[in-house]
């Protein structure tokens, strides 16, 4: 079974970007070479602020949405109390 995470990058023009991955170093790279997404393209390069494993790919996806509904402030928070083993 796969470990999934949510992860929130923080891009060059201090916005932050949430995603999820199995595998959080190889979608930084991706983020960075400009082959992850259309956001992050054009606001490299980009560090992870944070990321947390959660039960699987559904449940990514959930999280993923319901952070993308907080403000700025609040994301890192949220993400913090809804994972296990956060980066």
């Amino acid at each position: 079974m796969q470990c999934w995470y949510v992860y929130l990058m923080r891009c060059a023009d201090d916005s932050l970007y949430c995603g999820i991955t199995t595998d959080v170093e190889r979608r930084l790279k991706e983020h960075n070479a400009g082959t992850a997404s259309k956001y992050t393209r054009s606001r490299r390069p980009v560090c992870v602020a944070a990321a947390g494993m959660v039960a699987d790919k559904s449940a990514a996806l959930k999280l993923e949405m319901a952070i993308k509904k907080q403000d700025r402030v609040h994301k890192i928070v949220y993400l913090e109390a809804h994972t296990s083993n956060l980066r």
